[in-house]
């Protein structure tokens, strides 16, 4: 060795020194450049095939009658009933392809309230939305509905008949199968009910219909939260059409010569009369009969009637009435 040599071999560079030479780089990003860009043309295709379904997904809105389930006891639904539902509908939106949500309705979503061991009275409980296959779940307001629950009661009432006002020119009979129901809620809401009704109606002659059943509360408004069985109930007109009708007035005879009226009321001021339209067609009124006497009083009218005729109407008169006294002369 020499007094020249420097005593130890010469040491390469650190590898990692070389990606600092922009040389190196540039030849190390072009080497095999045609299988770079083919890879990484398949992964970005493989990419959007694996998410497609995800990104074409939509959300949709529906509003879900809330379902009530309750088997406490292992008894099933029939001993207990709830009511005063707060909200009785949730917003629920699910997530899913166009073409699947448009299909469906909100009457194929399932938002159940689940009561089942909750102690009688007011309850606070979570909902369970059951989503349609093919959808999920993305939200639903509120997470929970109120409530309460309560003793199931029945009743069973007479049926009692709303139709439509018939035509003046009609007596219509009807009949109604069955005549009696049975009605099935929550104690609550039962107690309430007083009576039961058809939905009002217009009949055809000799026709008849099915119509659904009313409960109603003693200020006639109709009561929600209650389950009549039968739902529904035969409407039936008997009659086979128009009748000959003609609608009166009523006149009155004249008071005693000794009496004088003040002040007279008829109630109805008209009848209607049924009988032969030959018969009708020479009647123009009807004239009544009542027994006058002095005072202020309310007495019913006699209607003279010709023979084949018959009034649809009773009529009364709120009367009125003094005593003239005659005049001496000397």
């Amino acid at each position: 060795m020499s007094a020249g040599d420097s005593g130890s071999p010469l040491q390469e560079p650190p590898a990692w020194r070389r990606w600092l030479e922009p040389r190196y780089v540039w030849g190390r990003s072009t080497h095999n450049l045609g299988p770079k860009l083919l890879a990484v043309a398949v992964a970005v295709t493989l990419w959007f095939v694996a998410t497609a379904e995800r990104r074409a997904n939509v959300e949709q809105g529906y509003d879900v009658p809330v379902t009530v389930r309750d088997t406490t006891g292992g008894r099933g639904e029939g001993t207990r009933a709830t009511s005063d539902l707060n909200p009785a509908t949730v917003r629920v939106t699910l997530s899913g392809r166009p073409e699947r949500l448009r299909e469906l309705r909100a009457g194929n979503i399932e938002a159940i309230v689940d009561v089942t061991g909750a102690p009688e009275g007011s309850f606070t409980r979570p909902v369970t939305v059951a989503a349609p296959n093919g959808t999920t779940v993305s939200r639903k307001s509120p997470d929970t509905v109120q409530g309460f629950v309560d003793t199931q009661l029945t009743r069973t009432l007479p049926v009692i008949l709303s139709v439509v006002t018939p035509p003046e020119a009609s007596l219509p009979r009807y009949t109604v199968t069955p005549a009696e129901a049975r009605v099935a809620g929550p104690g609550r809401v039962i107690v309430r009910v007083s009576k039961l009704v058809t939905s009002p109606e217009s009949l055809g002659a000799a026709s008849e219909r099915e119509v659904p059943l009313i409960a109603l509360d003693e200020d006639g408004k109709p009561i929600d939260g209650v389950v009549s069985n039968p739902a529904t109930v035969t409407v039936r007109r008997l009659d086979t059409g128009e009748l000959p009708i003609k609608t009166l007035p009523v006149t009155l005879n004249a008071p005693p010569a000794n009496l004088r009226v003040t002040a007279r009321s008829i109630q109805p001021s008209t009848v209607r009369v049924v009988a032969a339209p030959d018969l009708l067609a020479r009647l123009r009124e009807i004239s009544g009969t009542v027994d006058y006497r002095s005072g202020s009083y309310s007495a019913p009218v006699r209607l003279d009637l010709p023979a084949g005729a018959q009034a649809l109407e009773n009529v009364t008169v709120s009367l009125s009435v003094e005593t003239e006294f005659p005049v001496n002369t000397p």
